[in-house]
């Protein structure tokens, strides 16, 4: 019979934990549920709040801006993965094979941006993009073209500079990932496939590719979590200053977390900033599900 453990080493065990759940409740659990609070309620940051239920919900639904901040984080999200998700595979996949040597050199190699400070790069591509003396422009000027107007004209290229920036930052990651699960891939299934005399071709589409979906997943769901969470860089990008964060032209640079920070640090509208931060939860969470739920049915099927 199992001998019982004496009352002081729970209560040791439990010492030890407790930092933990201290932190736990203080960082976490409470600034979720404060926030919450507040987006019930009408608060500049001083006094009491004042209770107004759902009325900053509502004026979300009706507020141009932040439609116009979602569209942009949209856009910026799916215009950068997709062209960032299938470079990062090709990267990955090229890496994957016995033609290429010193793998760990290659991965560092792709892996650099992501550690590389974020103001430090969005300031570079600020001066690459730059409408007078941006490298880009002076390549296409050789090239016979015209100077593109990054910043303003209508502010649709402002995007395309974010995107970049994106892609740049982000594509390393994200084939270390891709090339640690092709690692994790059974040898023995594609000698099998080659000697029923599969070409590499095959062996992508029919091997590789469908044992890969629960990694494309998991980076298209984190991807998605940080892409709309997007801020330092458009941030910097449309050179916001620290009573304008417009998003440039047009508002064309614009991310849900920049309004949210405009709302609530610019405006002083913390219980309004409080309801955008849900909003954005309840997005990612509803998209994050119905990725894993298509997942799940397919994998059912």
């Amino acid at each position: 019979m199992a001998s019982r453990i004496s009352a002081p080493r729970v209560a040791t065990a439990y010492l030890f934990i407790a930092p933990f759940f201290v932190l736990f409740l203080v960082f976490g659990l409470f600034p979720i549920l404060y926030s919450l609070a507040l987006s019930l309620s009408y608060w500049k940051g001083g006094g009491a709040p004042i209770f107004v239920g759902l009325d900053n919900y509502a004026a979300l639904l009706k507020d141009a801006s932040f439609f116009k901040s979602l569209y942009n984080t949209l856009f910026i999200f799916v215009v950068g993965h997709a062209i960032m998700l299938p470079l990062a595979f090709v990267l990955a996949y090229a890496l994957n094979t016995e033609y290429v040597r010193r793998k760990n050199l290659f991965q560092a190699f792709f892996f650099t941006p992501m550690v590389t400070s974020t103001i430090a790069v969005s300031l570079v591509f600020s001066m690459l993009f730059g409408e007078h003396f941006g490298v880009v422009n002076y390549a296409i000027k050789l090239l016979g073209g015209n100077p593109i107007e990054w910043y303003h004209g209508t502010g649709v290229w402002i995007k395309f500079v974010i995107i970049a920036l994106f892609v740049w930052k982000w594509y390393g990651w994200n084939a270390v990932i891709y090339f640690a699960g092709m690692q994790s891939i059974d040898r023995e299934l594609y000698e099998c496939a080659s000697m029923e005399g599969a070409g590499k071709g095959k062996i992508l589409r029919h091997i590789t590719i469908p044992l890969m979906k629960p990694v494309i997943l998991y980076t298209l769901v984190m991807s998605f979590v940080g892409g709309m969470q997007l801020f330092d860089e458009p941030y910097i990008i449309t050179a916001a200053g620290p009573t304008n964060f417009s998003g440039g032209t047009n508002q064309a640079g614009l991310t849900i977390a920049m309004y949210l920070y405009k709302s609530g640090f610019n405006f002083g509208q913390l219980g309004y900033a409080s309801a955008i931060a849900y909003a954005l939860m309840l997005i990612i969470v509803v998209m994050s599900a119905s990725s894993f739920k298509l997942l799940a049915e397919r994998r059912a099927s």
